[in-house]
């Protein structure tokens, strides 16, 4: 029997793939601004670029991190770590895949691949190679929000992949040799993660279900009859728009300070000029007013299961402490084995292998709240649901203890400690938070903002949330099942 928390479905895993690989560090750390503060956020830190051109400490924090602006806008995050003679450098871009264009969506998943293929200043396949010589590690990531890029090396090989990767955030080169096979590659990619998965394909259908009108309904890696018509100019053309240093955050972590760091940003960063990049929008969800339902059969399925996906605020749009509350609504219900679906549906009932929750808080626009399970040979995965929907009932109906909820608080602000060991983990928490609009000070500031939501905020929210019509439930069944 497998671990809750740690469920086996692909649908989990193909929702999580969407986030940072650290999933448990970045359900962590929500941001207090609205959305209508995005745009006063960003330019306030092109002021503070003028006003505290010296790299300043955050409010005191767990994380101990320090934070300065370029003068061409980039940002920039320093995590000091001495533990190891070892830094992780990354480069955030404010664009994920809900900005692709229209028709053309997986462009923002192909850049990335495209970036590894040249620039005025190096051959193709160059920049691995050096990575590789000077003792690196590095890849890059493409979220619906951001896409990153980072190396991980000795800290005295610090100034070599810092000016490697400033020589990409402008010099990109690209060739029609270059690009079109490198199109074949995310094809083959998209068949063997998605096509040939049925869980993933149920996921995007999940997906697709949720978002009626925002892009978030388009997987990250594009549909594939949009995938075989990107070209070079489609590349070329969402580089120019977005890659920019003034779209951009700088994340340095390991054994290094403020002040050893900043005057190697602005030899290599700091010399770029802006583009002046505006601010991204989006069209917004309609209001939700009925449940969907969604299920794929497949014979390579063995056993049904179930995911549920509600629409849900995100850190950046909803209230403060709404997204904070949905944090410990995830834990009580279902991120540990002594959890309440957990408990109910594998230990009580015997009608599950698995059974939990989660909720992903870091997301520029709506996010999503999920309850997934799986049932044990010979139940009818109508039965679990039926378990599933009694437990939610009455944890909306009686609330959670307070016992509970003082326990996933203490849980939730240990899980800050257990971070700091893992400086790539901290750098991903910042990188992520400060794509979507949450600041270093609401970073450091968040276990105190877990420590005050209170029961009823916490029952408030679950009430809004955890409702059939901001839902949509897929089943995933063997061949000869039917919903």
């Amino acid at each position: 029997m497998k671990a809750q928390c740690q469920p086996s479905s692909a649908v989990i895993r193909h929702f999580s793939k969407a986030y940072s690989k650290q999933v448990r560090a970045t359900l962590l750390f929500p941001p207090l601004l609205s959305r209508a503060m995005i745009c006063r956020a960003l330019f306030l830190l092109s002021v503070l670029a003028v006003l505290w051109p010296v790299a300043r400490s955050a409010l005191a924090g767990p994380f101990n991190s320090e934070y300065f602006v370029l003068d061409n806008g980039m940002e920039v995050v320093v995590l000091p770590n001495h533990r190891a003679p070892v830094v992780t450098h990354m480069v955030w871009y404010r664009v994920g895949s809900a900005d692709d264009p229209v028709g053309k969506s997986g462009t923002a998943h192909f850049l990335e691949h495209l970036m590894f293929k040249g620039t005025e200043d190096l051959p193709p396949g160059e920049f691995s190679r050096i990575v590789a010589r000077n003792g690196g590690q590095e890849n890059a990531f493409t979220s619906w929000d951001y896409t990153g890029y980072y190396q991980r090396v000795a800290r005295d090989r610090l100034e070599i992949v810092m000016a490697l990767e400033a020589s990409r955030v402008r010099g990109l080169l690209l060739t029609e040799e270059i690009v079109l096979p490198e199109r074949d590659v995310i094809l083959e990619e998209r068949s063997s993660r998605t096509d040939d998965q049925p869980s993933s394909l149920l996921a995007e259908q999940i997906s697709a279900a949720q978002f009626l009108r925002h892009p978030y309904g388009t997987p990250i890696i594009g549909w594939r009859h949009e995938i075989e018509t990107l070209n070079r100019e489609d590349a070329l053309n969402f580089y120019h728009r977005y890659y920019a240093p003034d779209n951009a955050i700088l994340v340095v972590a390991g054994d290094i300070t403020a002040a050893e760091l900043k005057p190697l940003a602005e030899k290599y960063y700091g010399v770029i000029p802006a583009a002046g990049i505006v601010p991204r929008q989006r069209p917004a969800e309609p209001p939700q007013i009925s449940p969907r339902r969604v299920t794929l059969s497949d014979a390579r399925i063995a056993q049904p299961s179930l995911t549920r996906s509600y629409l849900a605020p995100s850190s950046t749009s909803g209230a403060p402490s709404d997204s904070v509350a949905l944090q410990v609504v995830a834990e009580i219900l279902g991120n540990k084995s002594t959890s309440r679906l957990y408990q109910a549906l594998v230990v009580e009932q015997g009608i599950a292998a698995w059974a939990g929750s989660s909720y992903q808080p870091m997301a520029l626009d709506s996010s999503r709240f999920f309850i997934y399970a799986e049932s044990l040979p010979g139940i009818a995965i109508t039965d679990v649901e039926v378990a599933i929907d009694a437990v939610i009932d009455e944890l909306l109906l009686n609330g959670p203890s307070e016992a509970e909820v003082e326990s996933v608080k203490a849980r939730l602000q240990a899980a800050v400690v257990y971070a700091l060991d893992n400086p790539q983990s901290v750098a991903r928490i910042f990188g992520n938070a400060l794509s979507v609009g949450i600041t270093v000070e609401q970073i450091e500031s968040w276990p105190n903002r877990v420590a005050a939501v209170t029961r009823e905020q916490i029952m408030a929210i679950a009430r809004e949330i955890l409702r059939p019509e901001r839902s949509v439930t897929g089943l995933l069944l063997p061949a000869e099942e039917e919903g």
